[in-house]
């Protein structure tokens, strides 16, 4: 583990000299939540297409790309606690409303997985880093985080290289498994990912899961 850490962080490093970050990236850095906020207009964007959906923020906005491009593709762990703060503020506020409505109590929070070739490639998972981050702020009070419950089994191709639903729809068919499905019988679920495309991957996570009936599940991304 030390070996793989040491070897992401030189990678880390040679990246960083091949693309050094731009001003708006190293500004990221120091944002709180409060002024991110204040700097993009659209927020909680329902996802129609798949119920129970919403994306925190609009993907058109550039400051948004932006920074989910610096924590996907830069390992920045300052734009995953600043993601973490965020979206922990919006699930207690919707916890709230949802335990009344629809007795949505003490749900696992899940976030989508990448394969395991995938995450040796880039070393991490940029949904779980901000799922973790929501872990840390929660503490186990208000939701239950696993990260092992889905698994990605099928490596896939870049949605952005399949060219209408059908293929994208084919691409994911099959790639999730879950672990342990005694676990989400029953129980309440949010599902977590980072952008919202076409909805294809939600999608089909989401009717993994539902096969061994859980109770309710909302699917809840930083942007669309």
């Amino acid at each position: 583990m030390k070996v793989c850490n040491k070897f992401n962080k030189i990678c880390g490093i040679i990246l960083n000299i091949i693309i050094p970050l731009n001003n708006t990236q190293k500004n990221l850095k120091n944002i709180s939540p409060e002024e991110f906020l204040s700097l993009t207009s659209q927020r909680k964007v329902q996802f129609p297409p798949i119920k129970n959906s919403v994306a925190i923020f609009s993907y058109k906005s550039k400051l948004v790309k932006q920074a989910i491009w610096s924590l996907k593709f830069k390992n920045n762990s300052e734009i995953s606690k600043l993601f973490g703060e965020i979206l922990y503020d919006y699930l207690i506020e919707e916890l709230a409303d949802l335990k009344l409505s629809h007795n949505f109590d003490k749900p696992i929070l899940i976030p989508i997985p990448i394969t395991r070739k995938k995450k040796l490639e880039r070393g991490y998972n940029q949904t779980e880093l901000i799922a973790q981050e929501i872990n840390k702020l929660d503490n186990n009070n208000s939701f239950e985080y696993r990260k092992n419950i889905l698994k990605k089994i099928k490596n896939t191709l870049p949605q952005s290289r399949t060219s209408n639903k059908k293929e994208r729809e084919e691409n994911l068919k099959g790639c999730f498994k879950v672990i342990m499905p005694k676990l989400i019988k029953n129980r309440n679920i949010i599902l977590l990912d980072d952008v919202i495309t076409t909805g294809a991957t939600l999608t089909e996570a989401k009717k993994t899961l539902q096969q061994y009936k859980p109770r309710n599940i909302i699917c809840v991304s930083l942007a669309h």
